[in-house]
């Protein structure tokens, strides 16, 4: 992938041209062309300064080629050495704007709706989707993001049948979105009594939260029911019907919300978990490149696939699609996922780089 130097002349007149704009007092006046504008100053200022700092080393080694060929050895000689770290410097530089240029995913800065559900194993499935569950919310601690409850169903030993949690924060979905798929367990469970271990598997899915606002949902297309919300082993939350199911009757999809007590607030929330879950169903039908790239995220990505592997005995975690595997299986679910995450997105921005 060559850099286009006319592009990145483009992205700084642009730059310039916000710049300009963002001194109009009719603009300024204007919030929602003022956040606008300000946003997209934010996401194209690291470029240009990226794309000046290649231009002065541009400059630089052009001085230091004229130097070299002096007839002052010494002179030329130092020279020869600028010209050498510059070399390396360019190539950093040029690395560095490629990546910059590559096609953003335009989900990456939103918040994510996670859902995680026992897939195979029983109950030790159920514990692990319990255990996966707090890895993540440590996770998003970590981050300084927030999380919030929207519907849990819990086993009696504490394992959980169903988990779906929002996160919001900075770049959220871009930090989660490589977790969605299946994530294979081995390890002696806590209901095995001969020491054997035994292999279970959790799904994970990771959807981009949609705005309500551009999802029309035809009231007339759902069914809604109240129901009492409840804990493990059917102890009340609360003695009200306050939890909510909507199905969405075209698509059969089912949401249900239970974690506010208020039964409008519930309802909200529900509400919008509706339509992350019409917004990725949607997109999927009508566009096979978003499509393809939901199931193929560093390699596929599908719920129906093993991504990861947890194995407790040797104290490992490997990512199947990058081949990555740490040694550090504790800290890793205390929270501790940035290195994982670091291989992904580098992953990730490698296979686009030789697609581009």
């Amino acid at each position: 992938m060559e850099i286009k130097t006319d592009r990145l002349d483009g992205i700084v007149e642009r730059y310039n041209q916000i710049e300009k704009r963002l001194q109009d007092p009719t603009v300024t006046a204007d919030n929602k062309a003022w956040v606008e504008l300000c946003r997209e100053r934010a996401e194209l200022e690291p470029l240009v300064q990226k794309y000046g700092e290649l231009k002065k080393a541009q400059a630089e080694f052009a001085d230091a080629s004229e130097m070299s060929r002096s007839d002052d050895a010494e002179l030329a000689a130092l020279a020869k050495e600028e010209i050498t770290a510059l070399e390396s410097r360019l190539t950093e530089l040029n690395d560095e704007l490629k990546i910059m240029l590559l096609p953003k995913d335009p989900n990456d800065g939103k918040n994510a709706v996670l859902e995680i559900r026992p897939a195979a194993g029983g109950e030790e499935a159920a514990l692990f989707a319990a255990e996966l569950c707090r890895m993540y919310r440590m996770f998003a601690e970590r981050k300084r993001w927030k999380v919030e409850d929207i519907s849990l169903s819990e086993t009696e030993l504490g394992g959980i049948k169903e988990a779906v949690f929002g996160i919001s924060g900075k770049d959220v979905f871009s930090f989660l979105k490589f977790e969605s798929g299946v994530h294979r367990v081995q390890r002696v469970p806590v209901t095995e009594t001969q020491g054997r271990v035994h292999t279970s598997t959790v799904t994970v899915a990771v959807l981009p939260e949609a705005e309500t606002v551009g999802i029309e949902i035809n009231e007339k297309d759902l069914k809604i029911d109240t129901y009492r919300s409840s804990g493990a082993g059917g102890q009340h939350i609360n003695k009200t019907d306050s939890a909510i199911r909507i199905t969405h009757l075209p698509t059969g999809i089912v949401v249900t919300c239970q974690d506010q007590r208020s039964q409008t607030k519930n309802k909200e929330r529900a509400m919008q978990v509706l339509a992350t879950k019409l917004y990725d169903h949607f997109q999927g039908q009508k566009d096979e490149e978003y499509a393809s790239l939901r199931k193929g995220q560093v390699g596929t990505g599908d719920r129906s696939e093993r991504i990861r592997t947890y194995n407790f005995p040797q104290g490992r975690v490997t990512d199947h699609r990058i081949g990555f595997t740490l040694y550090n299986i504790d800290e890793f679910m205390n929270g501790d996922l940035d290195k994982m995450a670091e291989a992904l997105r580098i992953a990730d921005q490698t296979r686009k780089l030789e697609q581009a």
